[in-house]
């Protein structure tokens, strides 16, 4: 397994030199305290933790995986002692609010940490990271009561928390769910019913986990306007800020996956569990979406996770791996054989790799600092506005971020030939770890209707607007550039396609609503592939003045520039396809009955 560096060159490029966010701080109430040396400490310090103590724990979770007892759920060695340095270094508390034990540091920071303990670590990473929308739900649906109870052990990780959505016969359908929450005198409710797939639903880390489950009233419609929210605890509390008796909740069993074997998905069983209602009675969707979108972009996140992870082993070993020679001649003629990074197709993978990385590293924390303003400015239209802009841009994180990132892990693999297949590496871990990101928080499909069905067309195009104008703003105000003309130009003309492929669709769409459907995985990786050519042509404005000027490492700004080249002439053009597939609509999909599929086979 390659030695994990975390980044901090790169994401400091991305946050200070591109998005500018020293005065993206200043510029917001509550966030002025996060100065740059702040900053720069936390991640250093966050940086030492990851490469230190996560590290060198990710091959062993995968080794060891979880034990499952009746007694409980083991994480594999060194995990509960991690989560121990974890707590004690107030890492939990890092961006949540100071009123319930926070350190009330902006959110975007605490994404920062995020991705960091995701390269290092996956699997423990996601034992947290459940936490974290957890409170998010609490802070934003929760009584003032049971933010007390709840969310101030959940801030300071003394508890850990989970979702509990997904039951044994419906996935994202939860129209479909059957868990019953029964009222009871004195205000609670009894929970009883089966969730599955739960991540980090039963472990030995913490003392208390808080499940944020869905479940039905007796009296409630039928569909999604039936579901409520409710907060299961494993324990009760005693009413003074202790743990009580054990609740009706147990994991029944966890399940054997392809990868991220250190973190337990748990079938959890609510057996007459005590619950609290949280949020109106039958809103529970709507208060989950909270959670929901929390979740969202920490998959988001773990698609750059597998990229950086990827790029790292895979870039080492090209340096060091000698095979053949160059087709041009030695390169290296002292050696009895070339490092395989001077091979054409050898560079193609590790440029890809890259260009995912570090371009998807500038679209999350683009999408960082929308949370920020949603949550700190004072400006009504800025926080209508960053919500709407996060509303549209995390399904693309979500979706083309996992996808690309399982992409470089694969590369990753082939990187390394042979070597790639076996344990020894870690780049076939880093694969199977990747591949379920595409699926959970729901699957590329389930993100690209909610990109073109409900963001884009139900709205009328409202918020592709406002990236689409964020965009042109660029393209006008560099049209002159001529240190970055040759990006300027093609993505001037994929934004105005954009917006032209919207209307196609919404027309088509008009007559045949299985239009929509059909188009929109491509439609969404079109989407990601234009919105990635707007951050790396910014990227590539930014070296270029730096490399103007002579500031700075002038290697860094060239591998800046040579990136963006590389991604508009050999990533980019693969919008192509996608626009034809969309075009071709979904006559050819859909023709042919459902019935028939059987046929000849």
């Amino acid at each position: 397994m390659p030695d994990y560096k975390a980044p901090l060159r790169d994401i400091r490029f991305v946050r200070d030199e591109v998005l500018n966010y020293p005065a993206h701080y200043q510029s917001l109430p509550g966030c002025e305290e996060a100065t740059p040396d702040m900053v720069g400490a936390i991640l250093e310090e966050g940086a030492k933790f990851c490469q230190e103590v996560l590290a060198p724990l990710n091959q062993v979770g995968d080794r060891e995986g979880c034990t499952w007892s009746p007694e409980g759920v083991k994480t594999p060695a060194g995990f509960k002692e991690a989560y121990a340095q974890y707590v004690e270094g107030g890492w939990p508390a890092l961006s949540h609010d100071t009123a319930h034990g926070g350190q009330g540091l902006p959110e975007s920071l605490g994404m920062a940490i995020s991705e960091l303990m995701g390269e290092a670590n996956w699997a423990w990473g996601m034992y947290p990271g459940l936490s974290h929308g957890a409170m998010n739900t609490l802070q934003a649906h929760g009584t003032p009561e049971q933010q007390k109870t709840y969310l101030e052990p959940l801030v300071t990780g003394q508890w850990t928390g989970t979702m509990c959505l997904t039951e044994p016969h419906c996935g994202t359908d939860l129209g479909m769910l059957r868990t019953k929450a029964e009222p009871q005198a004195d205000g609670s409710y009894k929970v009883s019913g089966t969730k599955i797939f739960i991540s980090a639903g039963e472990h030995d880390m913490a003392e208390n986990i808080v499940h944020i489950v869905l479940a039905r009233l007796p009296d409630a419609p039928a569909g999604t306007k039936g579901i409520s929210l409710f907060i299961v605890p494993k324990f009760l509390t005693d009413g003074q800020g202790g743990l009580g008796a054990r609740n009706g909740v147990s994991c029944g069993s966890i399940e054997h996956k392809m990868g991220i074997h250190g973190n337990a998905t748990c079938v959890m069983n609510f057996d007459g569990a005590t619950g609290f209602l949280i949020g109106p009675a039958n809103k529970g969707l709507n208060c989950m979406f909270t959670f929901m979108n929390t979740a969202r972009l920490g998959t988001a996140i773990q698609g750059l996770a597998h990229a950086e992870v990827a790029l790292q082993g895979a870039s080492t070993y090209a340096r060091e791996r000698l095979q053949m020679r160059a087709l041009s001649g030695p390169k290296f003629p002292d050696q009895p054989a070339d490092p395989i990074i001077v091979h054409p197709d050898v560079r193609r993978m590790l440029l890809t790799i890259k260009s995912y990385a570090e371009g998807n590293r500038a679209l999350l924390y683009y999408a960082a600092q929308q949370v920020d303003i949603m949550q700190h400015s004072q400006d009504a239209a800025a926080r209508e506005q960053a919500d709407k802009l996060l509303g549209f841009l995390t399904p693309i994180a979500k979706a083309f971020m996992t996808e690309t990132g399982f992409e470089a892990a694969n590369l990753g693999v082939q990187v390394f030939g042979g070597h790639g297949y076996i344990s020894e590496h870690g780049m076939e871990q880093n694969v199977r770890d990747s591949r379920i990101s595409m699926l959970y928080e729901g699957t590329t499909g389930v993100q690209a209707l909610d990109l073109l069905g409900r963001k884009v067309l139900m709205t009328q195009g409202e918020p592709l607007r406002i990236f689409t104008k964020v965009v042109h703003k660029f393209c006008k105000a560099n049209s002159g550039n001529r240190a970055i003309s040759e990006l300027v130009k093609p993505l001037a003309e994929l934004n105005k396609e954009w917006g032209d492929l919207t209307l196609k669709i919404g027309m088509k769409a008009m007559t045949n609503r299985e239009a929509v459907g059909a188009a929109s995985v491509d439609y969404l990786m079109y989407s990601g592939y234009v919105t990635l050519a707007y951050f790396w042509a910014d990227m590539a404005r930014v070296a270029a003045e730096k490399l103007a000027a002579g500031e700075g490492d002038k290697a860094f700004y060239q591998a800046k520039l040579h990136t963006a080249r590389f991604y508009f002439t050999r990533i980019l053009p693969r919008t192509r396809a996608h626009v034809e597939a969309i075009k071709a609509g979904p006559d050819v999909l859909m023709d042919l009955p459902a019935g028939d599929f059987a046929l000849g086979y």
